[in-house]
């Protein structure tokens, strides 16, 4: 979405406008054609980038990018000659933006391509995207904004361009490209100090500018849309350069600075972009539509409806998004800024329909058109009742802003960090007094500890603690009162007020498994008897920190002693009924391919519910929206190119055990709506597991984050029929929730489950037929458990564990046979058996109590035709 706006409307308008700029500062027109070619190729190559991204097509990426930063390159070549030949003028010199900008944004796409599909390491890729931004946003599309508003500017004022705005003309051009190369420069060579410093260059130039510029607005026409929109813009520009700067510099790593740059992305596309481009055309659509004066003042005004209260619809949404606000008043506000841009399409669509209109009526043999209607300085009707009602639109604008914060506050008041803690009670349960005095205290959240992760406070002291998320990842701090500072992104802070405390208090992460993996903290009073771990609400048990006691609520780990019943409570396998889903497709189809082949797979990684046993709901996190993930299938030799895509709600990773290669970059996690591209050559056969590594391990793969890749070995004899089975563990939260932690700690499986669902092949059986030779492909997943795969009824001639044969054809004596294959969490083999007789053939996991929590199906064998 972003870059359909800022490559494909921005850029497309970038093109247009700078051209026709060029064209009156040289005075020599360029030919009208190669423009349009040049809009064509840019129009094709957006295209080509937009949708070999989604689609994960290289060689499309690769190809319109080149497209784009060539059209880029013409347009400067054509700009520089045109200006050598052009006559001398006045503000010829300004035509060299557009030049600098074409030249800035070649850089600017390589970067672009290398990060969205070439496979580089979390840090090159932080870097590369900081100078992707650097040299494509302030470079590209800000160079080429700095230029025309120099013309533009004066023109929306409807004054003359002064002699000072001349000269920072001038000089703002070296200082502006020379802090983008800088800033782009620091960023690749992986200096944060230098990158920082050309931040700084990049907002002296634009200073330079912008302040001569300012002036001219002194007493002139500023109360149009476009005059907001601009002015806007360039505070919005500025300020996100200097945020971004403090950013880089500030950041632990280049991945967290490429988190901080992304969080900017709000501010450059809707506040800078977005704005320079509506208010652009609001100045230029009147001149373009034509028609003469009383046309073009028509829709001027029409264009200039309810200007203020546009502008602080959209400016106001955006800031109040940007802030640290909860994610309702996020969505409110979102949907406020979206609607103050739709208008801008309606008006100007409007303004369209009424210039046609307009043109018509004045034709041969048409009414004269009625002298307009005299305006005032903001283009609006010179009526002091009109002016305050614009004014007045402004207020009901603030207030309705207002009332979505309010709202969106009052219906999630604990993401907002507002539940206060209530007074603690004192070992001997009577209320401690109150001090008056508080105590302030700083924790950072880093490699999944507080620190520090005990604080001190006097009994009867109210407590604030300030936290800051000093870690790459999302945090949050959470106590047992229900005190939170709400989720946290890279380098923010808040104050999480816990109220008078007056007994031990217990806090953690409450970011799926963060509690698990320690990052808990404990506030000790002192100075009287404290209650050790008794939550000042009540609701918080005793914490054992060497125990590691894990009972977090929020968006995953979820404990029994939470409140909501466990969904175990609903577990009766003793029905007839399966689920609702019906079972899931165990079989294997067989491989066609014929010589090694490349295999591209795409795995989204999703949150969703899974009936995982009959009435039994619980939330999963998925590869591909399965639990477990989608069976992949190739032979020694193939190469897989695993496009992983995290559209879920925290961080997930991806390990291939089928593929031998250093996981430091392919293994990393990757945040919320990112995507990395994990590349392996099958080399070892045997049926392998793969899963998320993100930690805690166990939780990631006990909630559903696990599957099976099938590498057959050369020379695999056909069979008739073959079924992949994986067996894994569930710890059931409540009904809907996500995996118990505390049960999951313990060893303490409520179901045992073959391809994530209890029973499921119990109630809807395997087909075989007799006589057919049957091969069953079992891995066990776990996270902790065993599996001992057995056939009730059947035997197995031919064994298959661990990537070599332990029994194969009946062995050595022709007469061998196996009962169970056996593994350990994270092995897998198959089993080959043919059957003698119809019937039903039960096949279990021979841990019996593991079968009679799930780990069960029936083979439906028919008789042979």
């Amino acid at each position: 979405m972003v870059h359909l706006l800022l490559l494909g409307a921005a850029s497309t308008a970038i093109l247009v406008w700078s051209q026709h700029f060029a064209d009156t500062l040289i005075r020599r027109s360029a030919p009208r054609r190669a423009l349009l070619v040049r809009l064509a190729v840019h129009t094709a190559g957006s295209l080509l980038v937009v949708a070999g991204v989604v689609g994960r097509w290289t060689p499309v990426v690769v190809l319109g990018g080149t497209l784009v930063a060539g059209v880029a390159v013409d347009q400067a070549v054509r700009i520089a000659r045109q200006g050598r030949g052009g006559l001398p003028t006045r503000f010829g010199h300004l035509a060299r933006y557009y030049v600098a900008a074409g030249a800035l944004l070649v850089p600017g796409v390589a970067c672009g391509v290398l990060m969205a599909r070439f496979p580089v390491g979390p840090e090159l890729h932080g870097r590369l995207a900081v100078a992707h931004v650097a040299l494509s946003v302030l470079g590209w599309i800000g160079v080429t904004v700095a230029g025309t508003l120099v013309v533009l500017w004066p023109t929306v004022l409807h004054v003359r361009i002064g002699a000072p705005a001349e000269r920072a003309a001038r000089r703002a051009l070296p200082v502006l490209v020379a802090g983008v190369v800088v800033l782009a420069a620091g960023a690749l060579a992986g200096v944060p100090a230098a990158a920082g410093l050309g931040a700084a260059v990049v907002v002296t130039g634009i200073a330079l500018l912008a302040v001569p510029l300012a002036r001219l607005a002194r007493g002139a026409r500023a109360g149009t849309f476009a005059v907001l929109s601009l002015a806007a813009a360039v505070a919005w520009w500025a300020g996100a350069a200097a945020v971004l700067g403090v950013r880089v510099v500030v950041a632990p790593s280049w991945e967290a600075a490429a988190a901080g740059v992304s969080a900017l992305t709000p501010a450059l596309v809707v506040g800078f972009a977005a704005q320079v481009l509506v208010g652009s055309l609001s100045q230029l659509l009147p001149v373009v539509l034509g028609g003469g004066p009383a046309v073009s003042k028509e829709t001027s005004a029409l264009l200039n409806r309810g200007p203020e209260a546009r502008f602080v619809l959209l400016n106001g949404a955006l800031a109040l998004f940007l802030a640290p606000a909860p994610s309702l008043v996020r969505v409110g506000v979102s949907v406020v800024g979206l609607g103050a841009l739709v208008a801008f399409l309606v008006l100007a669509a409007r303004a369209v329909l009424t210039a046609r209109r307009l043109r018509a009526a004045s034709g041969p043999g048409a009414v004269p058109l009625p002298a307009p209607a005299r305006r005032d300085a903001a283009g609006g009707p010179a009526d002091p009742v009109a002016g305050a009602r614009r004014r007045g639109a402004a207020g009901v604008a603030v207030a309705g802003l207002l009332g979505v914060v309010v709202l969106g506050v009052g219906l999630d008041p604990a993401a907002a960090g507002l539940t206060s803690g209530a007074v603690a009670a004192a070992a001997d349960g009577a209320p401690v007094t109150a001090t008056g005095r508080t105590t302030t205290v700083e924790v950072e959240a880093q490699d999944m500890r507080f620190v520090p992760d005990t604080v001190e406070v006097p009994a009867g002291d109210r407590l604030v603690i300030r936290v800051t998320n000093a870690d790459a990842a999302v945090h949050d701090l959470v106590l047992a009162n229900g005190a939170t500072s709400g989720r946290l992104g890279p380098g923010e802070s808040a104050d999480v007020d816990a109220g008078v405390v007056g007994a031990d208090l217990d806090g953690w992460c409450s970011v799926a498994g963060h509690r698990l993996m320690g990052m808990t903290l404990a506030v000790v009073v002192t100075g009287g008897a404290a209650v050790a771990a008794a939550g000042a609400a009540g609701g918080a048990g005793a914490m054992d920190h060497g125990a590691m006691d894990h009972g977090a609520t929020g968006h995953g780990g979820t404990s029994a002693g939470d409140g909501a019943p466990s969904a175990a409570e609903d577990v009766d396998l003793s029905g007839t009924a399966g689920t609702a889903s019906g079972a899931r497709d165990a079989v294997l189809p067989p491989l066609t391919e014929t010589g090694p082949t490349t295999r591209r797979v795409t795995l989204r990684v999703q949150e969703q519910e899974q009936e995982v046993a009959p009435g039994v709901v619980q939330t999963v996190w998925t590869f591909g929206g399965t639990a477990p993930g989608p069976v992949l299938h190739g032979r020694v030799g193939d190469t897989f190119e695993i496009t992983l895509v995290n559209d879920g709600s925290i961080g997930h990773s991806v390990d291939f055990h089928a593929g031998s290669l250093a996981p430091d970059d392919v293994m990393r996690t990757i945040a919320p709506g990112e995507t990395l591209t994990y590349t392996f050559t099958a080399t070892r056969s045997g049926i392998w597991m793969y899963h998320c590594s993100t930690m805690p391990m166990s939780l990631h793969i006990a909630n559903g984050m696990a599957g099976a890749v099938v590498i057959e070995p050369a020379g695999l004899p056909e069979v008739d029929r073959q079924y992949v089975l994986v067996q894994s563990e569930l710890y059931l939260g409540p009904q809907s929730g996500t995996a118990d932690e505390q049960k999951l700690l313990d060893g303490a499986a409520d179901l045992v489950v073959f391809n994530g669902v209890a029973d499921q092949y119990r109630h809807d059986p395997l087909p075989a037929t007799v006589g057919e030779r049957v091969r069953v492909w079992v891995l066990d997943t776990g996270p902790s458990r065993a599996s001992a795969f057995h056939v009730v009824g059947g035997q197995f001639d031919s064994v298959f564990r661990e990537g070599d044969y332990t029994l194969r054809d009946g062995g050595s004596t022709g007469t061998g046979g196996a009962q169970v294959l056996a593994l350990q969490a994270a092995e897998g083999g198959f089993v080959e058996l043919t059957f003698s007789e119809a019937g039903h053939y039960p096949f279990v996991s021979h841990v019996m109590t593991d079968a009679e929590r799930g780990a069960r199906g029936v083979f439906e064998v028919a008789a042979a035709p």
